[in-house]
């Protein structure tokens, strides 16, 4: 299951690029380059996949890559 499907756009406020996952409520993560906001975004991820299996939340299968274009 792929679940790193995510956005990064450049945040006015912050000054930062900020990368959220598609899929996954909540979950996002800032860098000072869309790079480095996308790799903040995998630890992002793999914490918030972790959090969900300790509470036994619900995770929904990923959008289809259709919904992305």
């Amino acid at each position: 299951m792929n679940i790193l499907s995510g956005s990064c756009f450049f945040g006015e406020e912050d000054r930062d690029f900020i990368a959220k996952s598609i899929d996954l409520k909540g979950c996002s993560a800032f860098g000072e380059s869309p790079e480095q906001a996308l790799k903040n975004l995998e630890t992002a991820v793999e914490l918030w996949l972790s959090v969900a299996s300790e509470k036994d939340t619900s995770i929904s299968e990923p959008s289809p890559v259709a919904a992305f274009g």
